[in-house]
């Protein structure tokens, strides 16, 4: 497909604003070597090239075919390729799936017979390819890419011609350039899969509004981004694109965290904008990733050098602690008033020189992992001699370089200089720490050491006659005590909790557990019981059961009169504790999605919770607590003990095992954990499980 020895147009043309001509021209303005056949039946030549009525009239076979007909015909003209020995073709015709009904049985038909032929198809509905190295430029696009080391995949083609014209503004450059269309056939996968074995590709950056098999691109991207950088922008993650969900987990899961949980799972670094998807394109083609996070900035203004200051410290990065060494050979040679510690300020009236000093004393200094070097125009700045210095001095480094030289047309030349050895300019140093802090971001994802799963010794066979169970009575909602007896088949500590379904069995339940406890409305329907006065806690004594026996059922009643009650949980009254929460629902695209944060009444309100894809290691589960806001108070803040952390991580893991051990699990909460003092354990307060439909 990116190196054809012969293609053919089929749909070529002469007509001026042509699809087919423009295509053609594209082709052969980009150099391309191979042999090239024009096939449309109206025209015996174009452009002096001999034109063919038929792929079957061809002189040869061509490897790949770009496809320009109306969509009617496509099919037809696919089907003749694959008669003809074909091996790839490019479907640049809209009127698919993307129409509407017709065109979605359209392609569903084109699909089928693609795959009866052997047939590898990229598109329909897309702008078409180009590949630098070739050179080859299959596409429609009025600009041609500039050759570079950016492989960039794109499921609009619109943005596509939209990128084209800001990288040629910007001097941005790309091995490969692929328009994805419908993904009919090859999608985001099988590109990755082909672009990690292109030579002339060292970074992938890709425009997503969906994936095509979830699992596999998992492992696709894991494996790729391993070897070079893969940069995603992923359109459509907001709530508003989430399906409808009951529990806590579903509610606050959607698209946008399953994508988050999943990038981070297989290493893909995430654009929050196109603009930062080609700045840190930019940043990885052209520089190393840092080490680590210890950055020296040498500036000759100090506002900017107290903002980006600031936005190391808020991106996690950090200003490197000069050694002795560096600090006293940057006092023998820069002025008295000169600020020697990070960030080094050679002054607004710095030349050249002072800069180069500055420069090579902090790129030996073994305390620097990264280098900025901020300039902003002065009446007494020497921009492009000072451009000329950051290009040799990082030459020699092996250390990441950025240069952030401020004031626009002023420093156009200084930035063609630093481009042309490899150091990327930005306007502003907030844009160069976001694109630092994602390559940091990266040497992190390359040094985690392979991840091991532990595996618990569980009841799975008690699990599977639950759910058996539930099926056989057309229910997907479990009931509380049947997701209990699950959580403690898998070795899940519970609260003692006895189901009564009327007064008597009750108060027989609350003698049996023991005073205090706890009554909660049982309802399948109910799910957020404190609500509806549904909970009563601290019930000291038979009286006080009655009376709280009534009154939720009462409440219930009131509230979901048409809501399915089972009658009461009785359930031992715990002790003061943290309660968190540990959730999962089931992603369409990538699976469990697991969710712990903290919990109780508030977990949708304060929303502090983690996200991962089960299944989950020991690592995993101890980040999710500790990207919480609440974290600390788990540590223990001003004088409490602190709880049971190690206990949250088991329960963490063994639901992860659960919920891939039984794919059959839809949803399901615990909510709340109650985390007991460290060394004293957790205990499942309340659970809901729903199966899939």
């Amino acid at each position: 497909m990116f190196r054809p020895a012969a293609l053919a147009v089929i749909g070529a043309s002469e007509k001026t604003g042509k699809v087919g001509r423009i295509v053609l021209e594209n082709i052969l303005n980009s150099g391309y070597k191979g042999s090239v056949f024009p096939v449309n039946p109206s025209y015996s030549k174009i452009f002096s090239l001999v034109c063919y009525p038929s792929v079957s009239d061809l002189p040869e076979t061509p490897e790949l075919a770009i496809i320009i007909i109306p969509a009617p015909a496509v099919q037809g003209v696919l089907e003749e390729c694959g008669s003809r020995g074909v091996k790839a073709a490019i479907i640049i015709s809209a009127g698919f799936k993307e129409s509407g009904r017709e065109g979605y049985r359209r392609e569903t038909e084109l699909r089928q017979a693609a795959e009866h032929l052997g047939l590898e198809v990229l598109g329909p509905n897309c702008l078409g390819i180009a590949d630098t190295s070739t050179p080859l430029n299959a596409t429609f696009a009025t600009k041609a890419p500039l050759p570079g080391k950016v492989a960039f995949m794109s499921q609009s083609g619109a943005l596509c011609t939209a990128v084209l014209g800001w990288s040629d503004e910007n001097h941005l450059g790309f091995s490969r350039f692929i328009s994805l269309g419908n993904k009919m056939d090859l999608n985001e996968s099988d590109l990755l899969e082909a672009l990690e074995k292109d030579a002339n590709t060292s970074v992938i950056a890709a425009y997503l509004e969906g994936v095509a098999d979830g699992e596999r691109f998992l492992d696709v991207t894991t494996r790729v981004s391993r070897s070079k950088p893969v940069i995603i922008f992923k359109a459509g993650v907001t709530q508003a694109g989430a399906r409808a969900v009951s529990s806590h987990t579903g509610t606050l899961a959607g698209s946008e965290n399953a994508y988050i949980a999943a990038f981070h799972r297989c290493g893909a670094l995430r654009a929050d904008t196109v603009e930062d998807l080609f700045m840190l394109a930019q940043g990885f083609s052209a520089q190393p990733p840092p080490a680590g996070p210890r950055v020296c900035v040498v500036t000759n203004a100090g506002g900017p050098g107290i903002i980006t200051s600031d936005a190391l410290e808020r991106a996690g990065l950090t200003l490197a602690s000069l050694s002795e060494e560096t600090t006293r050979r940057l006092r023998e040679g820069l002025p008295e008033a000169a600020s020697v510690y990070n960030p080094v300020d050679v002054l607004g009236d710095a030349d050249a020189q002072r800069y180069r000093l500055a420069i090579e004393h902090a790129l030996v200094d073994p305390g620097v992992d990264a280098l900025m070097v901020i300039l902003t125009p002065q009446a007494m700045t020497r921009v492009t001699d000072t451009a000329r210095v950051v290009a040799e001095c990082a030459g020699e480094a092996s250390k990441t370089v950025f240069a952030v030289f401020m004031g626009g047309q002023e420093v156009r030349e200084a930035e063609d200089i630093m481009r042309d050895a490899g150091i990327p300019n930005f306007r502003f140093p907030e844009e160069a720490v976001s694109t630092l802090r994602c390559m940091k971001a990266y040497t992190d994802f390359l040094s985690r050491p392979r991840q091991t799963h532990v595996r618990f010794d569980v009841d799975r066979t008690k699990v599977h006659d639950i759910v058996g169970k539930v099926r056989a009575q057309q229910r997907n909602e479990l009931v509380e005590v049947e997701a209990r007896e699950i959580l403690e088949a898998y070795g899940l500590p519970v609260a003692r909790t006895l189901l009564a379904t009327n007064l008597e069995e009750c108060i027989k339940a609350g003698r049996e557990i023991g005073y205090p406890v706890v009554i909660k409305i049982a309802s399948p329907q109910i799910l957020h019981k404190t609500d509806v006065g549904g909970v009563v806690v601290g019930i000291a004594n038979t009286d006080g059961l009655i009376s709280a026996y009534e009154r939720v059922t009462a409440n219930a009643r009131k509230f979901f009169p048409r809501a399915d009650i089972w009658g009461v949980l009785v359930q031992e009254m715990l002790p003061p504790s943290r309660e968190l929460i540990i959730g999962m629902n089931r992603d369409s695209q990538f699976g469990p999605l697991l969710m712990t944060g903290l919990g109780g009444v508030y977990v949708e309100v304060l929303k502090d919770v983690s996200f991962r894809l089960a299944p989950v290691s020991e690592e995993d589960a101890l980040d999710m607590l500790r990207e919480l806001k609440s974290y600390w108070l788990l540590k223990g803040a001003r004088g409490e003990a602190p709880a049971d952390i190690d206990a949250v991580i088991e329960s963490v893991l063994r639901i992860s095992q659960l919920v891939t051990d039984f794919p059959e699990i839809n949803e399901l909460d615990i909510n709340p954990l109650r985390v007991m003092e460290d060394g004293k354990g957790c205990l499942a307060a309340d659970a809901r499980i729903v199966l899939e439909e």
